[in-house]
């Protein structure tokens, strides 16, 4: 085998140039968010920062708005309202979304792709016309202003995203373990949840989790379908910063953010398990 050739100067510049873009990029898309940070710990109640943090000054710092948050009842019911409306609409999603894929990956399905359109259509309609519709949808229904109104609709919301993920991941699948079940006389059923499941198991899983983020973070379909009674996190940041502007917010999206990083940590040691 012979070695590689040597990395000319234009070679080196190319990559030297690439890194330093994706660098810029992450930068762009990164410091917004890790601004927040030091300002949640703002002792004084302002969104900039102070002279004392500039000089870094311990008295500068403080967790007086995290203790706020969570001494705040509207803050715990809307970090409770969050919890039931994004578990149960992910797992909603997830099992619609993971038999979806699973149809959607069989080489038997008629009109494969224009039933993929339809179901991943919510990734691309407006977030506000979709809202529109589940509201005079589910004022007619008795679903408005509903617990369940919420969770079906952050449900048809989540759906193509675990249709996505577990659709990627069947395409590493191998039929053949599934002809082979058969030969030995499992029932389709068996088959799925012993060998099939165990295999994809991290595609669902990360499908799982981009559900509830994309649940945890929504806030138009709030704003249309529920009342004061179900309002979530984002609903609650978003009155606060028209009601009453204070750090709370800054801590609070803190805490969402450090909880967002942790999925994609996940996501991706989950994706580097189902290659391996």
């Amino acid at each position: 085998m012979r070695d590689k050739p040597p990395a000319t100067f234009g070679d080196r510049l190319g990559r030297v140039c690439l890194v330093a873009f994706c660098a810029a990029v992450v930068v762009f898309l990164i410091l917004p968010m890790l601004v927040l940070v030091p300002l949640s710990f703002n002792a004084a109640p302002h969104f900039t920062f102070t002279e004392g943090m500039l000089r870094l000054d311990p008295d500068a710092y403080s967790l007086r708005w995290y203790r706020t948050v969570l001494e705040d009842d509207s803050w715990l019911r809307a970090v409770r309202n969050s919890l039931i409306i994004g578990l149960a609409a992910t797992t909603i999603a997830t099992v619609l979304g993971t038999l979806a894929a699973l149809g959607l990956a069989s080489p038997h399905m008629p009109g494969r792709g224009v039933v993929t359109s339809l179901l991943i259509s919510p990734l691309i309609t407006p977030i506000i016309i979709s809202a529109a519709g589940m509201a005079f949808f589910f004022g007619d229904i008795g679903l408005a202003q509903t617990h369940a109104g919420l969770i079906f609709g952050h449900a048809a919301l989540c759906t193509p995203f675990v249709i996505i993920t577990v659709t990627a991941t069947l395409s590493n699948y191998n039929l053949n373990l599934n002809r082979a079940a058969a030969s030995l006389g499992a029932h389709p059923v068996t088959t799925f949840l012993h060998v099939q499941l165990p295999l994809i198991a991290p595609g669902v899983i990360s499908g799982a989790l981009f559900a509830f983020v994309i649940s945890l973070d929504e806030v138009i379909v709030v704003t249309f379908v529920g009342s004061l009674d179900q309002r979530t996190i984002p609903r609650r940041m978003w009155s606060g910063v028209q009601e009453h502007l204070n750090p709370e917010i800054l801590a609070v999206a803190t805490l969402l953010t450090l909880f967002a990083a942790l999925v994609l940590i996940t996501v991706q040691w989950l994706r580097r398990r189902g290659v391996h």
